[in-house]
């Protein structure tokens, strides 16, 4: 099926990964649009609902906790200009080595509506060595330990804590998608489908569709033009097999 039929056949119901200019380091942005930018491009793709999921507090480009309740009144201000629109303020938080394995801690989950969690080069996860195992020709032993290590982690992560979506499983470090699968099938955690990032790919999800987990499709949108892209997303698990059925925001038109 052409990504063109896709976009004729189906729709996608909502994008909960997002970032906006509320992900930023020093005066330089990693999200390029506001609140409002992406709510904009939500309504006019269609979609029900939005959330805005802005990076944990260890990464480079981190939210800053502080302003998450200016984030609440410019969700707040957005819902007058887009009244059909549901706007959820979640988080894209870091898999680090912490009590909890993540970069939010427990008695900051009630600030968000949900949490979403992803692997990423910050300096709590041996950013360094991932990095370039991950760019540049590795020992074989050294890769397996970092798989073993990575792996372990995002376990931790997903029976720590009640994580809605693991992103983007699989890019930036190397993991065991077998037990990275069993362990979102035991907590229920949705496996994201990336429509920014290389991984998972098609040879991924063929192992990840082995287990009773379901998947969804998210733009992990770092500028507004991008918010509800999904037809690629969608051609590639139709690649791998998986029914779209399986895609919780995916609904024939």
């Amino acid at each position: 099926m052409s990504i063109e039929d896709i976009k004729k056949e189906y729709r996608l119901k909502f994008d909960h990964h997002t970032h906006t200019i509320y992900s930023k380091v020093g005066p330089y942005f990693h999200g390029k649009g506001r609140i409002i930018d992406n709510a904009r491009a939500a309504a006019k793709r269609g979609l029900d609902s939005l959330a805005i999921t802005d990076h944990g507090p260890s990464d480079f480009y981190g939210l800053d906790l502080r302003k998450l309740p200016q984030m609440r009144r410019d969700i707040a201000l957005t819902l007058a200009s887009f009244p059909k629109l549901r706007i959820y303020l979640g988080v894209e938080a870091d898999i680090v080595d912490t009590p909890n394995g993540l970069d939010v801690s427990p008695e900051d989950f009630g600030k968000f509506d949900f949490v979403n969690a992803g692997y990423h080069y910050v300096p709590k996860c041996h950013m360094i060595h991932n990095f370039l195992a991950f760019k540049l020709p590795w020992p074989k032993k050294l890769q397996e330990k970092l798989r073993r290590q990575n792996t372990a982690r995002i376990v931790k992560a997903l029976k720590s804590n009640d994580i809605k979506t693991l992103t983007h499983p699989g890019d930036k470090a190397f993991i065991d998608e077998h037990a990275v699968a069993k362990a979102c099938e035991e907590t229920g955690t949705l496996v994201e489908i990336n429509a920014r990032h290389k991984h998972p790919d098609a040879a991924d999800l063929q192992i990840y569709k082995q287990y009773d987990v379901k998947f969804v499709i998210n733009s992990d949108a770092h500028r507004p033009r991008n918010v509800g892209r999904f037809a690629e997303s969608l051609a590639l698990a139709m690649e791998a097999g998986i029914d779209p059925e399986r895609i919780v925001n995916i609904q024939k038109r």
